[in-house]
């Protein structure tokens, strides 16, 4: 390995310094001093500012014309779990490096546990701990009832000793808990650092990608994604994988926000039990509550994450305020988004709400950015408005502009395939939408606009009052 040093370099202007400092003295920008990794250069070629000249036949690589490189089709490994499978675009890849993100306690050990036993199958794991003891892992493994014949479990911190491990048990998949807590004994700087953990990775990268195995490190982050380590590695790894923390407590939502190998913005559910983690069987229809009964403010829409179909039930509460500004909120959408669709509402529908405060939220404690639900927030919002409810047996699937046309959405069929398999009858879309769509699993009613939305939508609801 090489001698490695830290400098703090701006992010704005580029200028290096030995020492942190709040302002950058080039460019005068205040906290954008980051510590990073370089090699130390001794002697004559430090003094003068050159590097010694490498051979001309010194590559790591020889450059060939593209035509002549083969391109063998990845093989695939998939893990057992079918969840987490989903989310790598059906298995693993040799040399393949995911980073699972997520805070701390959420269930990051105690999955790739149960991934290590399913890969311990096929190969030798080696599972490094640097956070617990080994009788900690031991313990928990019993719990999950976890056979570790073939996991090779160490408890190093030590960035060399760790590589060394790998040449000498040459494992086939490597299991890092977590990177925070490695050290390069080279580089200054405590472990979970910006250098040191940029610079651990990329050593472990190396070692990977030379051996063909497939390495897993976990990262934690806060609810705000502000500890640098694991931003500053998605950029080398091939996977981002992250856990959800906005989650009932027996629930977790994992995440792919990055797949060199598959699809990205997947999702996989799992459910946390003294078992482990567990695939959520039905995930599409898991967010919806019990469907009996006329409730005003509450729609449902069919929205698509990556590409699986989600139920998602929208609800909305209405309620007069004595305040001169009303409040606004939103849980699991875009507030912003939020905003732009209650002015619509006030535009196209009439709708009063200056007088009003308005609450917005996903059941479940989901967070999505699907713009298809745009009709189902508008029309839960005047459903509680007008207390009247709305049909609950009707998905409610479109994009609203601003001018209260309805978009077009994508992926219709699988999404209304999803609908019926639920039970759901009817489905009000946009217009342009219906066009394309061709033979359907359930009843469709389409709409242009907003006002012809709603006109639809409010033909068949319930009245909840009788001055409604």
């Amino acid at each position: 390995m090489a001698r490695l040093k830290a400098v703090y370099r701006c992010q704005e202007c580029g200028q290096d310094q030995p020492k942190w400092a709040g302002q950058c003295p080039g460019c005068g920008a205040w906290n954008s001093l980051v510590e990073e990794a370089v090699e130390a250069r001794a002697g004559a070629a430090a003094a003068s500012g050159t590097r010694a000249p490498r051979p001309l036949t010194d590559f790591s690589s020889e450059a060939v014309p593209l035509s002549q490189v083969s391109g063998a089709e990845e093989k695939r490994r998939p893990t057992g779990l079918p969840e987490f499978d989903r989310l790598l675009g059906g298995g693993l890849v040799a040399g393949q490096v995911c980073l699972l993100a997520g805070p701390p306690g959420i269930g990051k050990s105690t999955l790739m546990l149960q991934v290590a036993e399913c890969l311990a199958a096929r190969g030798r794991v080696l599972y490094v701990t640097g956070e617990e003891s080994p009788a900690q892992v031991s313990g928990r493994a019993k719990r999950l009832k976890v056979a570790g014949d073939a996991i090779l479990l160490m408890a190093e911190t030590d960035l060399t000793k760790i590589v060394a491990a790998l040449e000498v048990h040459k494992p086939a998949a490597v299991v890092l808990d977590s990177i925070q807590t490695v050290y390069h004994p080279e580089l200054s700087g405590g472990p979970g650092t910006v250098g040191q953990v940029r610079e651990c990775a990329a050593e472990l990268l190396r070692a990977v990608k030379k051996s063909g195995a497939v390495l897993f490190i976990l990262g934690h982050v806060t609810k705000e994604g502000s500890v640098a380590g694991p931003k500053v590695l998605e950029h080398l790894v091939d996977t981002v994988l992250q856990f959800d923390a906005e989650m009932r407590q027996d629930l977790r939502v994992l995440r792919s926000e990055k797949n060199r190998f598959g699809p990205a913005d997947e999702l996989g559910f799992f459910e946390m039990s003294e078992a482990g983690l567990r695939g959520v069987a039905d995930a599409a229809s898991f967010f919806i509550e019990d469907r009996g009964g006329a409730v005003a403010g509450r729609a449902i829409s069919v929205a698509l994450e990556g590409s699986r179909p989600i139920l998602a039930e929208v609800q909305a509460l209405v309620t007069p305020t004595r305040y001169p500004l009303p409040r606004r909120m939103a849980t699991g959408l875009d507030l912003n988004r939020v905003l732009v669709l209650l002015a619509a509402l006030e535009k196209h529908l009439h709708l009063r709400l200056e007088t009003r405060d308005v609450y917005v939220s996903v059941a479940g404690g989901l967070r999505l950015r699907d713009p298809a639900l745009d009709l189902a927030i508008c029309l839960a919002v005047a459903s509680s408005a007008r207390e009247e409810a709305l049909p609950a047996d009707w998905v409610f699937v479109g994009e609203v502009g601003l001018l209260g046309r309805l978009g077009r959405v994508g992926s219709l069929g699988g999404r209304l395939k999803e609908a019926a398999r639920a039970g759901f009858k009817s489905a009000l879309l946009p217009a342009r939408s219906v066009d394309d769509l061709g033979r359907a699993p359930l009843s469709v009613k389409a709409a242009d606009d907003l006002a012809a939305a709603a006109a639809a939508a409010f033909a068949n609801s319930t009245p909840l009052r009788e001055d409604s």
